[in-house]
């Protein structure tokens, strides 16, 4: 370990792992409201303070697996240092400034991992990884949109036989009340998930300047900071994506909705509580395109799909790059 750093610096590398999480909220306010603003159950001012307040309270729900798993579980704990943390950051935070300005849904974890990669890399080689971690983060990539779209997909075939017999404004109005519930979900599994990154950053980070003592775990301080800061990222929305995840994709009503929202939940809910750290743009991205597709083939916008799923395949390696550049950089000037 290095030498512990002083007070100030701390509370600043502190201060950008939770403006990366408030990027977070920012970038993926998309992904809990999109489906509910699309199909105007709820306008966006109104919806981001709902989606907020689940993102918040969503710690009272989950473990902190996915908190251990960023922490120790993808380069040895051991090799980390304030250069890497500041580095890991630098290259997650430039990426998801620049998918945002674009509005492009990538994956603000997997900047995360792929800096947290390249920095540690650049640190102590190939040798800092830890394969296991590593590999179970990245099967989840496809895993995850994978197993949102298949939820989706199922969930819809199955509403659409349950409800067969009603009326197009009977069936419009059950679900524009039952996606008060689906979004709710998903903004708690946004919450438990995301959240929890910049929890292992930070805890990572005191347990590196002998802080923990010798065992590594998550002070209550950095999940309430953590929480509240990706709470007030998704306050303040991000409407570009909004809009491609809402409308671009493919045109979605109330049931759609809901069935995606669904979907996408329960993919958050089982990946937490493995510890799997997994992209909720992936997540839901994956069941929009399922209930899409749901209706008919041609309703999903398959070249923009394309371009997101470019977009995701070039987030690691990507923000890996970035972070070894700033290491490398941030290591010669010192």
């Amino acid at each position: 370990m290095e030498a512990s750093l002083a007070f100030p610096l701390l509370a600043g590398l502190i201060a950008v792992a939770l403006f990366f999480d408030f990027l977070n909220g920012l970038h993926d306010a998309a992904n809990s409201i999109a489906t509910i603003v699309s199909t105007r159950v709820l306008r966006p001012q109104y919806a981001v303070f709902w989606a907020a307040f689940f993102n918040f309270i969503a710690f009272l729900f989950f473990g902190l697996h996915v908190a251990e798993t960023i922490g120790k579980g993808i380069v040895s704990a051991e090799i980390v240092t304030p250069a890497v943390i500041f580095a890991a950051l630098t290259g997650a935070i430039v990426w998801n400034i620049l998918t945002w300005w674009l509005g492009i849904p990538s994956s603000s974890s997997h900047a995360l991992i792929g800096g947290l990669v390249g920095a540690g890399v650049a640190k102590a080689g190939t040798g800092a990884i830890v394969w296991g971690g590593l590999s179970k983060t990245v099967a989840a990539i496809v895993l995850s949109p994978a197993t949102g779209f298949v939820l989706a997909l199922v969930l819809i075939l199955l509403v659409s036989w349950l409800f067969v017999r009603q009326t197009p404004f009977a069936v419009d109005s059950t679900f524009r009340v039952a996606q008060f519930f689906s979004a709710s979900l998903y903004s708690l599994g946004h919450g438990g998930n995301d959240a929890q990154k910049t929890m292992g950053i930070i805890a990572v980070l005191l347990y590196s300047q002998g802080m923990l003592g010798d065992t590594f775990y998550v002070p209550l301080w950095v999940v309430l900071t953590c929480q509240s800061a990706l709470a007030l990222g998704t306050l303040f929305g991000g409407w570009r994506i909004v809009h491609t995840m809402g409308s671009k994709i493919t045109r979605l009503n109330p049931m759609q909705g809901f069935c995606a929202e669904t979907g996408g939940a329960i993919t958050l809910f089982g990946a937490t509580w493995l510890g799997i750290p997994v992209s909720t743009t992936h997540t839901i991205t994956g069941a929009i395109v399922g209930v899409g597709a749901a209706r008919r083939v041609s309703a999903v916008r398959w070249g923009l799909a394309g371009n997101i799923v470019v977009a995701w395949v070039v987030t690691l390696p990507a923000t890996a790059a970035i972070a070894a550049l700033t290491y490398w950089v941030s290591h010669l000037a010192g």
